[in-house]
């Protein structure tokens, strides 16, 4: 009966082991584009805006590998509604506009969409992407600290004005 009761507790012990000793790090991670926004403009206006241009840092989703993100790249991203989606565009660039400045990542899209173009600072504002609306915004809380893209945007120093 003593030899049972260890050759079950060895087992408990390993299997309890084996699982724990598994990386916690994120998988196969459907999101689209991780951001931290630095600010966000409204067009024609706020109130009820068409378009959007989001003012950051971004870390997009490797095309050729399903576990990675590019490095991050500051920029801006511009985006207009899906006809018929306007309702939930603009509430999700108002979370956007939330967040803005406040060092939030957040990610949204995902990874089998069609990747937004990250325009430079001084290029001309023409010819928006359209938003893609999946899941929402997703907020990177404190927990997600360890995970290479978040950590990335959030490493980033501020932009100067």
């Amino acid at each position: 009966m003593k030899r049972r009761t260890l050759v079950a507790a060895v087992l408990t012990v390993l299997l309890t082991l084996s699982i724990t000793a598994f990386r916690t790090e994120a998988f196969s991670d459907w999101t689209g584009v991780y951001a931290r926004v630095d600010k966000v403009v409204l067009e024609p206006n706020s109130t009820e805006p068409e378009r959007i241009q989001i003012w950051g840092a971004f870390a997009f989703a490797t095309k050729d590998d399903r576990n990675t993100y590019d490095s991050a790249q500051r920029g801006y991203l511009y985006f207009s509604c899906k006809p018929g989606k306007e309702e939930i565009c603009r509430k999700e660039w108002a979370d956007l506009k939330a967040i803005a400045g406040t060092g939030q990542v957040v990610g949204f899209g995902a990874r089998n969409e069609v990747r937004p173009r990250l325009r430079k600072a001084e290029e001309k504002v023409a010819d928006p992407n359209v938003y893609p609306v999946n899941i929402g915004l997703v907020k990177m809380g404190d927990r997600h600290n360890d995970y290479a893209p978040v950590r990335e945007l959030r490493s980033l120093p501020k932009e100067k004005n």
